[in-house]
């Protein structure tokens, strides 16, 4: 197999087809990944009426995927680095179909929790492996934009389709087909990875850090579970507690990476801010989408009075014009650098924010969806760049590592901004409520309504039709302006981001980019044999 020079921010060999089928591969997983999280919205009605779990087996069927996800990507991302991203790839794509077969025959609450957690170790196996070998693969620095930008696409619109498909699927089958769509695109992966994916690793991993890897899971899973706590709870000493323990062993395990000898992670990386400030950037940007994400929802379904599908259909714009963005995106950062493409696209998002600043109650879905729209291209663009500058300042032999440390970081800026956004909207909408709710509500009905706007409406379901109406008006005006200052954090937020990145990172001119010495060879790895072991399938 013939090396291939180590592409760098201006050029390298340029990808052919057999490269571009396998990111067609790739992609799909993804997708799947990112759809096992939202789709549980649609099929949860159906599968509690049928296993009739009680309130923490929901609570553990809802979590226990993504918090096995979150807490094993940085060890997977780093296991893929040693013993070959295609193995670890294939392998996770083994234990993703099966696990979705036992979740879909799932006949009890404990089956359908451990099979969750099965999927959620797998998932974690997909994106820092798929990431990585997208990184091996295109060595050309545009075309790896592209490519990331692909990528980028298929998660979120994983996440957007789910509700869709899952809605179409219980129409005609039970809550369990939800699962089984995962298996024949998992048996593709398994046909033809071998057959298009090249086999890429570090050919001196040394070791793996089986502590170190232990220190990661709980670290994460700590600081996750009591950000989630905070979200569903607010703010108390439980929580903080469970934070404050994974940020402890969060602390010793970045003690063991700097003086092990085989770390898991680079910790000098993270003294460059070409990789830092990118990390944060991912977490900021996922903080505001992910947070005020539960606002819209909730816009659409309860003041709108959309059901879930229609609300589903509505937020496909979102992600119709997300590859205008990321195509825009990676277009502009060939002419003018890949830090002012990704302010603008900051600000883009800032400017949407803003609009969405400005609902009322009265404000038709087709404005609030043509403010998301334009968060979603801004955002978009900055998603796809700012992976592949993360990307772009690891090592290729470090692939696994730098993928999983996006993909982690961006998991902690979503369930922060869940967390964070949802606090303060509950704590606008109670004290707004509190002084506008009808005088004719009892305490009790009263701290019903106070408590979420779907409790507002319910209790308003049980109300005579005047006191109704004016507790549903005063509910939909709380919620709107919850809204509303959560719009304005959001813009605040993504606009700091934009300013942060023009005053820490600075665009270089782009060189011209260099021909290839080499013909195309859809073979090709992108290291010297001296520097990672690849091995054509």
């Amino acid at each position: 197999m013939a090396g291939a020079v180590v592409a760098e921010e201006g050029g390298g060999g340029r990808a052919g087809v057999r490269e571009w089928i396998g990111l067609a591969v790739l992609v799909l997983p993804c997708v799947l990944a990112s759809m096992d999280m939202s789709v549980m919205f649609v099929a949860l009605p159906s599968l509690t009426a049928d296993l009739r779990p009680s309130s923490s087996e929901l609570l553990w069927i809802m979590d226990a995927y993504g918090f096995l996800l979150a807490g094993l990507l940085i060890t997977m991302g780093t296991l893929g680095d040693r013993i070959g991203r295609r193995r670890l790839l294939l392998a996770g794509a083994a234990a993703f179909g099966i696990a979705s077969i036992l979740a879909a025959c799932s006949t009890s609450s404990g089956t359908l929790i451990a099979a969750r957690a099965l999927l959620g170790m797998a998932g974690a196996t997909l994106a820092p492996s798929t990431l990585a070998l997208i990184r091996n693969m295109f060595h050309h620095a545009g075309q790896r934009a592209t490519a990331v930008g692909v990528w980028t696409a298929g998660f979120a619109g994983g996440a957007v389709v789910g509700p869709i498909i899952g809605g179409l699927l219980l129409e005609h089958f039970w809550w369990g087909s939800v699962f089984l769509i995962n298996v024949p695109v998992m048996i593709l992966l398994l046909v033809l990875g071998p057959l298009l994916l090249p086999e890429h690793r570090d050919p001196r991993p040394g070791r793996f850090d089986l502590l170190g890897a232990a220190l990661s899971l709980v670290a994460v899973l700590g600081i996750i579970y009591g950000i989630k706590l905070m979200a569903a709870h607010g703010f108390g000493w439980v929580p903080l507690a469970y934070c404050a323990a994974g940020l402890a062993v969060g602390a010793v395990f970045i003690h063991r990476q700097r003086t092990a000898a085989n770390s898991m992670i680079d910790i000098s990386l993270f003294r460059t801010s070409r990789f830092n400030v990118p990390l944060l950037i991912d977490a900021l940007g996922t903080f505001a989408l992910v947070g005020f994400s539960l606002f819209n929802w909730q816009f659409m379904q309860l003041v709108l009075g959309m059901s879930p599908f229609e609300s589903a259909l509505w937020s496909l714009p979102t992600f119709l014009v997300m590859p205008v963005g990321i195509g825009l995106a990676t277009t502009m950062a060939a002419r003018i650098g890949k830090p002012r493409v990704m302010t603008a696209g900051l600000s883009l998002a800032a400017c949407g924010y803003v609009l969405l600043a400005l609902v009322r109650t009265g404000s038709g879905i087709g404005y609030v969806v043509a403010a998301l729209v334009v968060v979603s291209i801004g955002i978009g663009g900055v998603s796809a760049v700012v992976t592949d500058v993360i990307l772009s300042a690891a090592p290729p032999e470090r692939a696994g590592m730098a993928s999983a440390m996006a993909e982690t970081s961006a998991e902690f800026g979503g369930a922060l901004g869940i967390a964070v956004l949802g606090s303060i909207g509950t704590a606008v909408y109670r004290s707004e409520l509190t002084t506008t709710a009808p005088d004719a509500l009892s305490p009790e009905k009263l701290e019903a309504a106070r408590n979420t706007l779907g409790g507002a409406v319910d209790t308003a379901a049980t109300l005579p039709a005047s006191t109704a109406d004016a507790l549903r008006d005063a509910a939909f005006d709380a919620f709107t302006r919850e809204m509303r200052i959560a719009a304005v954090a959001c813009a605040l937020l993504t606009a700091a981001a934009a300013a942060l990145i023009a005053t820490l990172l600075r665009t270089p001119p782009n060189p011209p980019e260099p021909k290839p010495t080499e013909p195309d060879d859809p073979h090709r790895t992108d290291e010297t044999p001296s520097t990672a072991t690849s091995t054509s399938p």
